[in-house]
């Protein structure tokens, strides 16, 4: 059994794909409202949450990666006389 057409599009797959796309968008609203809460909890117990939030980022990447960008850091402090 084929799917309906309405103008060559497949009526129920679209639906489907934009069904799910929604559902996922609500999850991931969720989602951002806990990690709010959790940096909110970090900042409570005295934790810095910028530094929290570059530590989260550094461990996404490669080490020889974070070494570079930390090189690069030091190098234009060093310019602008930090």
């Amino acid at each position: 059994m084929s799917e309906p057409e309405v103008g060559g599009i497949a009526a129920d797959r679209l639906r489907s794909i934009i069904d799910r796309i929604e559902r996922l968008e609500e999850e991931r609203k969720g989602l951002a409202n806990d990690i709010k809460d959790i940096y909110a909890e970090a900042k409570s117990a005295g934790f810095d949450v910028p530094v929290v939030r570059r530590i989260i980022s550094a461990r996404k990447k490669e080490p020889s990666e974070i070494e570079e960008q930390e090189t690069l850091f030091d190098i234009y402090r060093r310019a602008l006389g930090m």
